[in-house]
Formats: C-alpha cells, sequence, structure tokens
C-alpha cells in the first residue's frame, strides 16, 4: 500500500514532468514557430504527441536518475525526495517567469545531490563517478556538440544549396523542418520524461516496494509520458519567443539545421543514459547555425544571460534542496 508521503513524491513527481513539458515546449517548436512553418496550435499538438511516443521508447536516463546518482539503500524517508522536487519545481517556475531557457534535468540532478548530502550529512551518499561521467561532462560537452552540429550543418547545406535560389530553398525546407521539428520533440519525450521516471522509481526503491535491480514500472513511465505531454500541450510562449526569434532570425532552413543538429546529439546522449539538457543542445545549436552565417548574426548579450542560468541552474538547486530537506529534517 502506498503512504501518504509516496502519494506526495508521485504527485509532486508527475507536477514537475507536466512543467517540466510546460517550461521545455520551446526545446521542440521554437524554431518551426519562428520561421513560421507551422502554427503554435499546430507546433505544440506535434510536439506532445511525440514527446508522448519518445518519452515511452527507453528508460536508460530514468535509470541513470535511480541508481546511478546517489546511493539510494541510504534514502529510507520520502522527504529528501520531496525536497528535491519542490526546488527543481521552484527553479523552474522562476526561470520560466524571466523567460530563460534553463534545465529542468539539471535543476532536478542538482536538487537531488543537494537534498541528499543534507540529509545524510555527508557526501558519501553521493556516487561521484556516476555524476561525473553521467552529469558534469555531458553537461558540458554536450552544448560544444549541439553548437558544432549547428554551425557544420549549417556550413554543410550553404554549399550543398548554393545553385538554387531563396525561394526554391525556402519551399522544400518549410516541409522539412516539420519532419526535423518531430525529430526534435521525439527525442525531448525520450530524454526529459525519463528524469521523473527514474525520481519515482527511486522513492519505490525507498520505500521498499520494488528492488534496485528492478527497473522502471511500466506505470510510472506511462503516467511520466502522459504528464509531460500534456504541459507540452499547453506550452508556454514566452521561452518561444527567446529562443525561436530573439536569439537570431532564423529561415526555414536555419530551423531544419538547428533541430536536426540538436537532436542526433540529444538521441546520441539517451543512447548511453546520460540525462542531458535538450536546452542547452537546441541553444547552442541555434547559436551556432547564427554564427555559421555570420558572428553577429547572433545577439550574444541575449545569449551570456542564457549561459548563466545555465551555469548557476545545478548549484543554486542543490542549496535550495540541502534548505529544504534541512527544514524537513528538523520537523521529522
Amino acid at each position: 500500500m502506498l503512504s501518504v508521503s509516496l502519494i506526495v513524491v508521485i504527485v509532486l513527481a508527475l507536477g514537475f514532468d507536466f512543467i517540466n513539458g510546460f517550461h521545455d515546449t520551446a526545446n521542440s517548436i521554437a524554431t518551426s514557430v519562428s520561421t513560421r512553418v507551422l502554427s503554435p496550435r499546430q507546433a505544440i499538438f506535434m510536439s506532445a504527441s511525440l514527446n508522448l511516443i519518445g518519452a515511452l521508447m527507453s528508460s536508460k536516463v530514468a535509470e541513470t536518475i535511480a541508481k546511478g546518482l546517489v546511493d539510494s539503500s541510504m534514502i529510507k524517508v520520502q522527504y529528501v525526495i520531496i525536497a528535491t522536487l519542490i526546488a527543481a519545481i521552484v527553479w523552474d517556475l522562476i526561470t520560466w517567469y524571466i523567460a530563460i531557457p534553463s534545465s529542468s534535468s539539471h535543476a532536478l540532478i542538482g536538487a537531488l545531490i543537494g537534498s541528499s548530502v543534507a540529509y545524510s550529512g555527508g557526501f558519501s551518499i553521493v556516487k561521484w563517478d556516476g555524476v561525473l561521467d553521467k552529469v558534469i561532462i555531458p553537461l558540458f560537452s554536450s552544448p560544444v556538440l549541439g553548437f558544432v552540429m549547428g554551425f557544420l550543418f549549417m556550413r554543410l547545406l550553404f554549399k550543398l544549396l548554393r545553385p538554387y535560389s531563396q525561394r526554391f530553398v525556402n519551399k522544400y525546407f518549410s516541409k522539412l523542418q516539420i519532419l526535423s521539428a518531430a525529430f526534435m520533440a521525439y527525442s525531448h519525450g525520450k530524454n526529459d520524461a525519463q528524469k521523473s521516471m527514474g525520481i519515482i522509481t527511486l522513492a519505490l526503491v525507498g520505500a521498499n516496494l520494488i528492488s534496485p535491480e528492478s527497473g522502471v514500472p511500466f506505470w510510472v513511465m506511462f503516467a511520466c509520458a502522459m504528464s509531460m505531454a500534456l504541459g507540452t500541450s499547453l506550452g508556454g510562449w514566452k521561452i518561444i519567443k527567446t529562443v525561436g526569434v530573439n536569439m537570431i532570425r532564423l529561415q526555414p532552413i536555419g530551423g531544419f539545421a538547428a533541430e536536426t543538429g540538436a537532436a542526433i546529439v540529444i538521441e546520441s546522449m539517451s543512447a548511453i543514459g546520460a540525462p542531458v539538457s535538450t536546452t542547452h543542445v537546441i541553444s547552442t545549436s541555434i547559436m551556432g547555425v547564427g554564427a555559421s552565417k555570420r558572428l553577429s548574426a547572433v545577439r550574444w548579450a541575449l545569449c551570456r544571460n542564457i549561459v548563466y542560468a545555465w551555469i548557476f541552474t545545478i548549484p543554486v538547486t542543490a542549496l535550495i534542496g540541502a534548505f529544504i530537506t534541512t527544514i524537513f529534517k528538523i520537523f521529522a
């Protein structure tokens, strides 16, 4: 039988997935909306559908969250997970309000580390090898790869399509960009929805309802996938505008290059179970597309503000998670 605290964990985790979908809608559809290939309503419907499908396709990232970052055998109280989710949700809402596309993934990971350390009173609860291999290295490498992929892909397209008119290119890439947006939405669901799956699985292990080796239950996968899809269907225009309109001015060919390059990077990371930030990857891929034309095409002042949010996400959410956990410990 589920305890009240475990029910709270599940509700908060699904709430986080809903906010994640709402917050990160821009990852999949910003470029398609900004280039007017799809209307916001069409883009959001497509993104929600493919987020749902992608979220059901794998559980490798969820297993990293559940077993690869902290010692699940040492977490026997649910308030650690509750504190983690509250901290991540608070950070997501703050960055959504100020229209900065920060990482929901790293907010959750930072909060989990901070909450676990505050609960145990030491750093031994953290599996630092897993944090280094699955979080820190991908944290720095995936945005760089996103930029490089966007830059090189756009350069290649420039060379291949040089003989053709702008009208011809826009006509065909308006259609191709729908496919690249769909690929990006699928990849987003495959990586991002799994973070909450991992958190719920970690809570179930802590409650001794499943064993650490049993994997992610299907009902957890389905509930998280549906929650993210619902959040995506109500996606926020603020961050769509920041990513797709304010960062650089995109043509359909640029949107296609950015989405395809980012989706390839995200799929590669999902295959090895690395919980990367889809926000980081698509943002830097868009920067790479802009830089391939000329450096001045990118609004670097806005990009600097986004990078600051990336750098501060893990340490700030770790502190928030640790603070909330400490409060819970006092009254527990």
